[in-house]
Order: structure tokens, then C-alpha cells, then sequence
């Protein structure tokens, strides 16, 4: 028995295979009675429309294409749970492909995602080339770019990361700690910049210090080899408080202090920045400054789906808020006392 078609339900609901198509695809008003009618029919008849010609007769495909670098990194995986909610939630549906950080395979994706007609392309990497962007703009297909690490961002959604470092330098204010340690990331980060002069910004206006050390990697790895680093200014400048600027920096730092029996907090107080998995299973939890990926997905999609519907321009850059997420790495400073010392013996 062959499927039924558009004529099988015009014929049944007894309107026209106009009226039909125009319930179907919304695309003109339609009384009441008729729409009851067609709905009914579609119903009946168990009525599925053929998606590709119909993509191809209104040019729309309800996919947009998302090109990560590699869906195995935990931040892009989050990033990529909002995409697809929202996704489902406006009836589009999500292309994902990994490029794993190779910029020829990323034109390739691009291409390809032309190909199956994607409305819209998300680009979810660290990096993008400049060949990929001019495609897009050529193609005139909307993007948003949700970029982690380094410069040239465009049409993006983030989060203000100078903000959330001074926000969190003064939380160690409000601690008690008054000489803190800053690990910066990265020479030529954007990211890493904007960092560092959150805590900057905090430290000049509470007239305190600025005590900063760098580091090329944000591995855990290269959090414990900071260590010997880290703890010569500890014991130099009586350094009460680290705040890695990644949160494997930090626990790489905890497992350092924890093979030199240093005890967090009670020694030394460390948090971190991102509110990785780790961060909230290690031992002790590490203090941190959590990243909203999901919401920045969920943004991300709305606006480019509003984009489409001529609703929003992603022509600027939205901020999202940041919060603390205060667990057991951070503690007051520990109060030095002084030993009394012993009486004089007197003479008899």
C-alpha cells in the first residue's frame, strides 16, 4: 500500500491542495474550520510529508550545522547539551561534526554543511581560520563563533572574564587574604589577558601587591610543576592564597601541595576558574569560578534561530553572568600566634 500524499488529505478534509500546504507550512492564514479539517486528515491518514522536497521548495531545511573541535572536551560537550535543547525545543535539527583542531577539515565541514543546506552554522572551537569565516559571510549564512581561548571573536556569547576575576580576588579579600598569588595563562591569550587584569584591577584598588606568576599550558601537569615555583614565593612573601586562572592548574597545585604535606586550605588556600567536572569531585573541592556553558549554547542557538526568523542581529557580543562556586580548597588565612616565651628563672 503506497504512502498517502497531499492529495489524499485535500480529498479527505475536502479543501484545496493549496490550503493543504498552507496549514502545513504556515505560510499563509487559514480559517479555523480548515485548519481543523486538514489537521484531522493528516491525522487519519497517518499523513507524513516528504522533509527534503519540502526543504527544497521553501529553502528551508531546519538544520544547523555545529562545528566543534572535539566533542570529548568536557566545556565543548556542555556548550553542545544547550545547542541541542534548544534545538529540539524550535524544531531544528542539530549537523555536529568534529574537526579535532585540523583548520582544513574545518573547510571541509563548512562545505559540506553547505551541501545539506544548513540555515545556520554554530562554530564551537578554540580556534577558526580566517578562510572559514569568509565562506560563512560570503554564503551569507549566519554564525555564531564560541570561542574560548583566542582573539578576533565575532558574533559570540560569553561571559565578561575580567569581571569574574576581580569578583573572585575580592572574595579572597573578604576572606582574610591579603597577599594572593596569580597563575596567568597563556602569553598571547585574549582570554588570559582579560583575566589577569580582573585580578589586577582588584588588587590596585585594595592597595595591596600584585604577586603573578605564568604559565604556557592549563594542564593539570603543569599545575603540579608549577609547584616548586609557587611555594619559593610562599615562603618569600608570606602567600596565603593561589587563584589559578584554569581550574586544572589548581588541582595540578592541590596534588603538589598534597605529596609536600601542605594541606589545603589550612596552609594555603587555592581556587580556580572554569568549574570543571574535576573541580567539584576532587579532593577537597576546589573553589571556583563556574562558566555557564550550557547557557552559552542555549543563548547561542536562540539567537541564531531568532536570526532566522528576522527576529535578532548577532552582530554584537553577549555577556552571561558568572557566579562563585565556594567548596573546601579556600579558608581564612591561618593566624600565625607567636610562641610566649618562658620566664626567666629567678634566683632564690
Amino acid at each position: 500500500m503506497s504512502s498517502p500524499t497531499i492529495k489524499d488529505v485535500a480529498k479527505l478534509a475536502g479543501v484545496s491542495i493549496s490550503t493543504v500546504s498552507r496549514v502545513m507550512n504556515e505560510s499563509k492564514p487559514v480559517s479555523p474550520e480548515s485548519r481543523r479539517k486538514v489537521e484531522d486528515a493528516i491525522k487519519k491518514l497517518d499523513f507524513k510529508r516528504n522533509e527534503l522536497a519540502r526543504s527544497l521548495v521553501m529553502k528551508r531545511s531546519n538544520v544547523i550545522g555545529v562545528v566543534v573541535k572535539d566533542i570529548g572536551i568536557p566545556y565543548m560537550a556542555q556548550i553542545i547539551r544547550g545547542v541541542e535543547e534548544i534545538g529540539r525545543m524550535y524544531r531544528y535539527d542539530i549537523l555536529l561534526s568534529s574537526s579535532y583542531g585540523d583548520s582544513e577539515q574545518e573547510k571541509n565541514i563548512v562545505d559540506f554543511l553547505f551541501r545539506k543546506q544548513a540555515e545556520a552554522i554554530l562554530l564551537v572551537t578554540e580556534n577558526v581560520s580566517a578562510e572559514v569565516v569568509v565562506k560563512l559571510k560570503e554564503n551569507e549564512t549566519p554564525f555564531i563563533q564560541l570561542d574560548k581561548f583566542y582573539d578576533g571573536i565575532i558574533n559570540t556569547v560569553t561571559i565578561d572574564y575580567s569581571e569574574a576575576c576581580l569578583n573572585m580576588t575580592e572574595y579572597l579579600f573578604e576572606l582574610g587574604h591579603k597577599k594572593i598569588l596569580f597563575i596567568k595563562e597563556f602569553h598571547n591569550s585574549r582570554i588570559g589577558k582579560e583575566k589577569y587584569d580582573g585580578y589586577n584591577q582588584a588588587i590596585k584598588k585594595a592597595g595591596l601587591e600584585d604577586y603573578s606568576i605564568t604559565v604556557e599550558g592549563v594542564d593539570v601537569n603543569d599545575g603540579y610543576d608549577l609547584g616548586d615555583e609557587v611555594l619559593k614565593m610562599v615562603k618569600e612573601h608570606g602567600i596565603t592564597a593561589v587563584f589559578a586562572s584554569e581550574d586544572n592548574l589548581g588541582i595540578g597545585l592541590i596534588n603538589y601541595c598534597y605529596d609536600k604535606s601542605i594541606q589545603v586550605p589550612t596552609d594555603l588556600t587555592v581556587v580556580g576558574f572554569g568549574d570543571s567536572y574535576l573541580s567539584s569531585i576532587y579532593r577537597p573541592t576546589l573553589t571556583t569560578v563556574q562558566e555557564p556553558y550550557y547557557d552559552i549554547g542555549a543563548v547561542a542557538m536562540r539567537r541564531l534561530i531568532k536570526a532566522l526568523k528576522k527576529e535578532d542581529r548577532i552582530e554584537d557580543t553577549v555577556y552571561l553572568p558568572t557566579q562563585i562556586m565556594e567548596r573546601a580548597s579556600s579558608a581564612k588565612p591561618k593566624v600565625k600566634r607567636s610562641r610566649a616565651k618562658k620566664p626567666a628563672p629567678t634566683e632564690e
